[in-house]
């Protein structure tokens, strides 16, 4: 269960490099086969991709059925209950509004003295979407990674997701991706479909950018073809952080805590609190929910390895350790959470006060449910627009705004030994 810890330097020092350990970088005893892959695809193309296909999902595609059918996607919405319909409508609408907001528009600006800068922004022209299939079916991810995309203004965004033994794609993320826009769809899952995204096939164009979560092989081959093509993230595990004082729920911490924790046996929940009471409280919720729930084994696992209550001395200690670890996901749960988060650098995403749980964020509230892992919420930022576009720098001069530059370019450039970039400017001004 998990583990209550008095908040020290040395103690959270420890708990950031375990968390550490989790993320895809730490397993570089499946680069070999992941690389192996990667290189089969690129060199014989669909051939490898079907082979891989038929190994690892038992299915046997071809260039004939790789692609999903409006066929299939109407049967998937007569299997789909319609109240989950409604929902993932509702969610979409949420995202969507949410994401507007973070479009940006291209500007210029001239100057008297014949001058014009500025900055064009321009869509990916293609992203490729990749999600995963079996247990790890989630509509909201498909939402989460293709609405951005679209209120970027891709102009074409494919999806990828493995498919059962029966050749079908789970039927959520078929009415996900129906509804989030997505008119191109692949049955290919694994190494096998980043390679087919970053490389190209017979049967699957090549893709600028790849983004969307899935197993070590789909995190290791994404980082692996990064250069080639753009990707999102090299997500690790799940995580979230609660930090909460006397005045928390401890039933709600509890709860919170455990809706990570269910992920992934490899999921991190951790809660940081002034309070030694509300710490004793949430160990016992804790052990009071486990009966009642589906995931109990995982959560067990989850919170064994990666579940930590630590007890600081006062709220800076505890702020300190939040900003070190840097949480995918952060609840703030204190008496003033506004105030609180004010303090806080480093966090993928922050929820503030008892009404906003994780869950929350997971689904309907619309920013992003994709976030840094790891400790990376540091220096990355969750899924958004911005990672759709791209930025091109516009630069105009005139003859005269130029040779008022003339001279200091020229010394410039000479002093780095760049006589080839001084005679480019030298050139148009022969008079000197």
């Amino acid at each position: 269960m998990m583990k209550k810890i008095k908040l020290t330097k040395e103690t959270r020092e420890n708990i950031k490099n375990d968390l550490i350990e989790r993320s895809p970088a730490s397993f570089a005893q499946y680069q070999e086969r992941v690389d192996a892959i990667l290189a089969d695809v690129k060199i014989k193309g669909d051939e490898a991709l079907f082979s891989y296909t038929e190994k690892f999902d038992g299915a046997k595609i071809n260039a004939g059925n790789i692609q999903v059918t409006e066929k299939e996607i109407d049967e998937a919405y007569e299997k789909v209950d319609r109240k989950l319909i409604e929902v993932i409508r509702k969610s979409s609408k949420n995202i969507r509004e949410y994401h507007e907001h973070q479009v940006r528009n291209s500007f210029f600006v001239p100057k008297l003295d014949g001058t014009i800068l500025g900055q064009k922004i321009t869509p990916l022209e293609r992203v490729g979407v990749y999600v995963p299939g079996g247990k790890a079916a989630y509509p909201s991810t498909v939402l989460m990674n293709v609405v951005p995309a679209q209120v970027a203004g891709v102009d074409e965004i494919v999806m990828v997701t493995p498919p059962g033994k029966d050749g079908k794609v789970y039927e959520g993320t078929l009415v996900a991706a129906r509804e989030a826009g997505v008119k191109t769809i692949y049955k290919v899952g694994g190494a096998q479909a980043v390679a087919a995204l970053a490389y190209g096939t017979e049967s699957i164009k090549k893709v600028d950018k790849i983004v969307g979560p899935g197993n070590i092989y789909v995190a290791l081959a994404k980082r692996s073809v990064y250069g080639l093509v753009s990707i999102d993230s090299v997500a690790g595990p799940s995580e979230i952080m609660v930090l909460a004082d006397k005045t928390a729920d401890a039933r709600y911490v509890a709860a919170d805590l455990l809706s990570q924790a269910e992920h992934d046996q490899m999921a991190s929940a951790i809660l940081v609190t002034t309070s030694e009471e509300l710490a004793d409280k949430v160990a016992a919720e804790i052990d009071s929910f486990l009966p009642e729930l589906s995931r109990r084994e995982i959560i067990e696992k989850s919170l064994d390895d990666y579940g930590y209550i630590l007890v600081a001395d006062n709220m800076d200690d505890a702020i300190e350790a939040v900003n070190e670890i840097a949480s995918e996901h952060l609840e703030i749960i204190t008496e003033e959470p506004f105030k609180t988060m004010t303090k806080v650098k480093n966090a993928g995403a922050i929820f503030l006060g008892k009404w906003s749980s994780e869950p929350l964020g997971d689904y309907m509230a619309g920013p992003d449910h994709v976030l840094p892992t790891s400790g990376t919420a540091k220096f990355f930022s969750p899924l958004g627009v911005d990672d759709f576009i791209k930025k091109s720098s516009i630069i105009y001069y005139s003859e005269e705004a130029l040779r008022e530059l003339n001279e200091d370019i020229q010394y410039f450039a000479k002093a780095e030994g760049l006589t080839a970039h001084a005679n480019s400017i030298a050139v148009r001004f022969p008079e000197g």
